[in-house]
């Protein structure tokens, strides 16, 4: 009885640190992304835009003009990866 109550106090920090990914994107970032996006006649929900580890973001769901896409933008914002759906 005692090892699974170590073994749960042991895990429980772990299971209640958010990961990056999970973290809210700042609300100028998000209004930054939402005007790239809108130069290229797309839009998005601002909440399907993802912190990644490297500092750069993925964007689920994003609606354009010839489409819908999935995008990965670096820490400046620039595309690096764009597929279609």
């Amino acid at each position: 009885m005692i090892r699974p109550l170590v073994l749960a106090a042991l895990l429980a920090p772990a299971a209640l640190t958010p990961a990056l990914a999970d973290e809210a994107v700042p609300a100028e970032t998000a209004d930054r992304i939402a005007a790239m996006l809108a130069d290229m006649q797309c839009e998005m929900d601002p909440a399907d835009i993802e912190a990644e580890d490297n500092g750069g973001f993925e964007l689920d769901d994003v609606f354009c003009a010839d489409g819908q896409y999935d995008m990965d933008l670096n820490a400046d914002l620039e595309i690096t990866e764009r597929r279609k759906e």
